[in-house]
C-alpha cells in the first residue's frame, strides 16, 4: 500500500512503451528490463516518501484515512527509511545498467515529486499541473534508457502522458472534493464549487490530447492503424469530458475517471503493436 502498486504498475508499463518505440525492431532486453524495474524503483519510493510527508494530511480525508501511516498501522520513520532505499536503489541501477541520463532524469522526477509538488498540495491549485510534469517522464525515461539522448518523439510521449493526467485529477478532485475541503487542501474543484472552472479545463485538456495523441503516426513512430485507434480512444476520452462538462454530476465524473484510466494503457498498447508490426 505505501508503494501504491497500481500506479508503479502503470509507470512500468508506459517506461516500457517508451523504451520499445525508441528502440525500433530490436528490442535489447536486459537494457528494457533494468530501465523498467529501476523506474518502478522509482515510482515506488516516490509513492512512499509521498505517504510520509502527507500522513497527517490523509487522517483527514475518508479515501486515505486507511493507509498504513494514518492508521497508525506502520512508523513513519519504517517508512522513511523505505521510500529512500527504494528510491536510491532505483537511481543506482539506472546509473550502473542503463545510463547516466535516464538515471538523472529519474532523480530529478523523484525531487520534483515529493518536494516540489507534495508541499505544494497544501498551498496552490496549480499542484495539479506542476504534479503533472514528474508524472509524464516515464516514457520519456524509457525512451533514453534506449537512446541515451531526449528526442522529438520522447516529447510526445511526454505531452500524451502530461494531457491525460489533468482530466483524470480533475475527476478525482471532483468526486473526493469534500474530503480535500475538509483537509484544507486548495484543490481547484474546492475553490470552483460550481464546477464550471473544473469542467471547462477537462473538456480543454482532453481536446489538446487529441492532436498531441495523432503526433506518433505524423512523426513516422506509427502507423495507420494507430492512427484509428488514438483517434477512436481520444474522441472518447472528450465526449466523457464534454458529458461531465454538462452536468458535473458524480455519475459522470466516475465515467470519466473509468475511461481515463482505459484510455491510457490502451492507446501506449495499440502504439507498441502498430510500431512492432503485430497491428497491421
Amino acid at each position: 500500500m505505501l508503494t501504491k502498486p497500481r500506479i508503479t504498475v502503470m509507470v512500468a508499463l508506459t517506461s516500457a512503451a517508451g523504451f520499445a518505440l525508441a528502440s525500433g525492431p530490436r528490442v535489447d532486453l536486459p537494457g528494457l528490463a533494468a530501465t523498467v524495474a529501476g523506474t518502478a524503483l522509482l515510482a515506488a519510493g516516490a509513492s512512499t516518501l509521498n505517504q510520509v510527508v502527507e500522513r497527517d494530511v490523509d487522517r483527514l480525508m475518508r479515501r486515505t484515512a486507511e493507509r498504513p501511516l494514518p492508521s497508525g498501522r506502520l512508523d513513519p520513520d519504517f517508512a522513511l527509511g523505505y521510500g529512500a532505499l527504494l528510491s536510491l536503489a532505483g537511481v543506482f541501477l539506472l546509473a550502473l545498467a542503463v545510463n547516466a541520463l535516464t538515471a538523472l532524469s529519474g532523480a530529478a522526477t523523484l525531487a520534483g515529486y515529493v518536494f516540489l509538488y507534495t508541499p505544494l498540495k497544501r498551498t496552490s491549485a496549480l499542484a495539479t499541473v506542476i504534479g503533472a510534469v514528474p508524472g509524464a517522464t516515464p516514457p520519456m525515461m524509457g525512451w533514453t534508457g534506449a537512446r541515451n539522448e531526449v528526442e522529438l518523439g520522447a516529447w510526445v510521449l511526454f505531452g500524451v502522458l502530461f494531457l491525460w493526467q489533468l482530466p483524470h485529477f480533475l475527476a478525482i478532485s471532483w468526486l473526493y472534493r469534500a474530503d480535500y475541503e475538509r483537509a484544507g487542501m486548495p484543490m481547484l474543484a474546492v475553490l470552483d464549487p460550481e464546477g464550471g472552472r473544473v469542467a471547462r479545463q477537462a473538456v480543454l485538456y482532453s481536446a489538446a490530447l487529441l492532436p498531441v495523441s495523432l503526433m506518433p503516426s505524423a512523426l513516422g513512430l506509427a502507423g495507420g492503424v494507430y492512427a484509428a485507434g488514438a483517434l477512436a480512444l481520444g474522441l472518447a476520452f472528450l465526449g466523457t469530458s464534454a458529458a461531465f462538462a454538462l452536468s458535473r454530476s458524480p455519475g459522470t465524473a466516475r465515467w470519466l475517471l473509468l475511461v481515463s484510466v482505459l484510455y491510457l494503457p490502451a492507446i501506449f498498447a495499440v502504439l507498441v503493436l502498430d510500431r512492432s508490426g503485430l497491428a497491421r
